[in-house]
């Protein structure tokens, strides 16, 4: 039985592998933004109000684990935000937000639960391929882009660090998946639910080895272009 630590447990994606890593019989741990109550009468253990925006928040998460002397094998944040824009209308603040949960946010955490990583552990960040400067064949969505670019550099660069240390990371991409993030995006596409991409990104970590850290992973199983 592994430790896991889901930071964005609330809905969607970390909601399903919250409840699928559960259901296995790992220990999970839950960090949602809410109360999380729904986890909670699973039975499955939630710290609630964690908002990756806040550094009390992140220092609060970490004490917790600390006070309780809690060792992660592995961390999946989920937590993110995605909000639509195009040229000639873009809310700079929007994308101030934006950067501040998808960029800022798994950085924020990665530092707050540090000391609770072990050699062997195991740091999984889901961006989106979306944030792929090889993959853009269409533009638009700056926000978004930007701020899921960013967030493969800080995977890239923890992976540079924790691998020192022993500690696997991998950056991960769940699919086109049906949630509240994704429903009033433009165009007809062949959306997959949130139980799936959530069986593939549990199996990505579960594969996840020191020689194959440092990656762009689709949940499908095939590795991305950064």
């Amino acid at each position: 039985m592994a430790t896991y630590l889901i930071v964005g447990g609330d809905r969607g994606i970390g909601h399903a592998i919250c409840r699928q890593l559960h259901a296995r019989g790992d220990a999970v741990i839950a960090a949602c933004l809410g109360d999380g109550d729904d986890l909670t009468r699973q039975g499955i253990r939630v710290i609630r109000q964690i908002d990756v925006t806040s550094d009390e928040a992140a220092r609060r998460l970490g004490d917790t684990l600390r006070g309780e002397d809690i060792r992660l094998d592995v961390v999946i944040h989920v937590a993110g935000v995605l909000g639509l824009d195009e040229l000639g209308r873009i809310d700079f603040d929007d994308v101030r937000r934006q950067i501040e949960i998808n960029t800022i946010g798994p950085l924020r955490i990665a530092q707050a639960v540090l000391d609770r990583l072990d050699e062997g552990s195991k740091l999984g960040i889901v961006t989106s391929r979306v944030g792929s400067l090889a993959d853009n064949g269409s533009g638009g969505m700056y926000a978004y882009r930007v701020s899921k670019c960013a967030a493969n550099m800080v995977g890239l660069n923890l992976h540079h660090d924790l691998s020192q240390r022993g500690v696997s990371v991998l950056l991960l991409h769940p699919g086109m998946v049906a949630t509240d993030l994704t429903r009033d995006l433009p165009g007809d596409f062949d959306y997959i639910q949130p139980d799936q991409a959530a069986a593939g990104l549990i199996r990505n970590m579960d594969e996840l080895t020191p020689e194959t850290a440092g990656r762009f992973r689709h949940a499908n199983g095939e590795y991305l272009p950064w």
